[in-house]
């Protein structure tokens, strides 16, 4: 459970302007991705450019965060490994899974990296809600989990991965949901260091919920925590 309520009103800019909601059409190479982020960064910190939110796709690959364990990395020459500057272990990206870019200008979200985190997890647990699944966060974990019960057994999976970088109070990187990504791809790696849990997705848990039906649920729930977009 979150240890505190989410105080939105932090997260939301009294001037009303909207955030631009971009979805690329097709998936996007890591580097050219991080490059894109770079630069709108760039100008968003030096007020030459909106707030921007990016929902992408990526091919197969992994990545790894500043506080990636080389032990963490099972099958090295599985997928391309990408070094990045965001925070978290190893994490897998691929088809199936919308990873989604936020480019935020937190001088006008009260400069609370805390708070923003906590928007982060709201969001995604909101978009899940619209399909109906319940999820929630766990003290010493992060990321967007989930409970599954069957007779006898019960364990949590993670859903959503969030793993973000702040810089001149500008946000990069951000979360990524698994909609219907190839599980499988996760054996690679030790994803976020935990290995005590697994990984699901909406398909995974029965949801059988499209790339475009998630992005219409997150951004519904991304209006309610952080304000409108266009």
């Amino acid at each position: 459970m979150l240890a505190e309520p989410l105080n939105l009103s932090r997260l939301i800019p009294d001037d009303g302007r909207p955030v631009e909601w971009v979805t690329a059409p097709a998936p996007v190479p890591y580097p050219e991705a991080v490059a894109e982020m770079e630069a709108r960064v760039a100008a968003i910190a030096a007020g030459e450019a909106g707030e921007r939110v990016w929902l992408i796709e990526h091919p197969p690959l992994y990545t790894a965060g500043v506080s990636a364990r080389p032990t963490d990395l099972i099958a090295p020459d599985r997928f391309p490994v990408f070094q990045t500057g965001r925070g978290g272990q190893f994490t897998y990206h691929g088809p199936g899974q919308r990873v989604a870019y936020v480019m935020l200008d937190l001088n006008r979200r009260g400069r609370d990296v805390r708070a923003y985190v906590r928007g982060l997890e709201q969001w995604i647990i909101g978009a899940l809600g619209r399909f109906g699944v319940e999820a929630d966060v766990r003290d010493g974990r992060v990321g967007v989990w989930v409970e599954r019960k069957g007779p006898g057994w019960s364990r949590e999976d993670k859903i959503a991965a969030i793993g973000v970088k702040v810089r001149r109070w500008t946000t990069f990187h951000g979360i990524s949901l698994n909609v219907e990504p190839d599980l499988d791809h996760f054996g690679g790696i030790v994803p976020c260091g935990i290995r005590e849990h697994g990984v699901t997705s909406l398909v995974d848990l029965g949801v059988l919920a499209t790339l475009d039906e998630a992005d219409a649920a997150l951004k519904a729930s991304f209006i309610e925590v952080f304000g409108p977009v266009v």
